[in-house]
């Protein structure tokens, strides 16, 4: 029984490495899409500013451009030389959450771009850690409050918007986060449960090989 354990942890152990990987890899692509995307949308909103006669690039371009690369720069890094290992799915967690500021920020503060925090979690969910739901929770929670104080039009398009507003948004993320967080630990009760059954039958299928291999030796002699 305590072999049949500790097989079935080494298998889980290395399942769970193989998803946090393959899952690192899809954020380090998503990285460099959203760092195209940001500079595509920053081109297309607002690509320039005049200044009397003086045409200068938008300070929104070079936003996207520096502030975007350096969200994107870390974490494909992350993904190339360190995948699997915790503080990357940390690191994608809150570069994430901070794409979604961006991206809020880059449109004015639209309602539907709020839209990519959302999706955002959903897709942080894919590690099946609900650890890392904390720091993207927390990034997001923290975004909305600082720039309610500050800059509330980057935000929610206002300049004057009621001071709930960002206990509203932080409410919703967390009802989104109960279900994920629970969806996490359901999938990893169910490979854990998978790994166990994998053992059982892996031994159950050597035993029965052993069997017959016996039971042709009785027979040739």
């Amino acid at each position: 029984v305590l072999a049949i354990v500790r097989r079935a942890e080494e298998r889980y152990q290395a399942h769970r490495d193989q998803v946090y990987r393959a899952t690192d890899r899809l954020f380090g692509a998503l990285m460099a899409c959203q760092w195209v995307f940001g500079i595509v949308l920053a081109l297309t909103v607002s690509p320039y500013a005049w200044e009397g006669k003086v045409r200068t690039v938008h300070v929104h371009v070079w936003t996207a451009v520096i502030l975007g690369g350096i969200l994107s720069s870390l974490p494909i890094a992350l993904a190339v030389w360190r995948p699997g290992w915790v503080v990357t799915r940390h690191v994608m967690a809150a570069a994430q959450m901070l794409w979604s500021a961006l991206l809020v920020h880059l449109t004015g503060g639209r309602i539907e771009t709020h839209f990519h925090v959302f999706g955002s979690l959903a897709l942080i969910a894919f590690y099946r850690d609900y650890k890392v739901m904390i720091p993207a929770t927390v990034v997001v929670a923290a975004d909305h409050f600082l720039r309610q104080l500050f800059w509330p039009e980057s935000v929610f398009g206002t300049a004057a918007p009621e001071w709930w507003r960002f206990l509203e948004h932080a409410a919703w993320v967390v009802f989104e986060d109960i279900f994920l967080v629970l969806n996490c630990l359901y999938a990893m009760r169910e490979l854990r449960e998978i790994c166990v059954q994998q053992v059982e039958l892996h031994r159950a299928q050597n035993l029965q090989n052993d069997i017959s291999a016996l039971l042709n030796v009785v027979a040739d002699a």
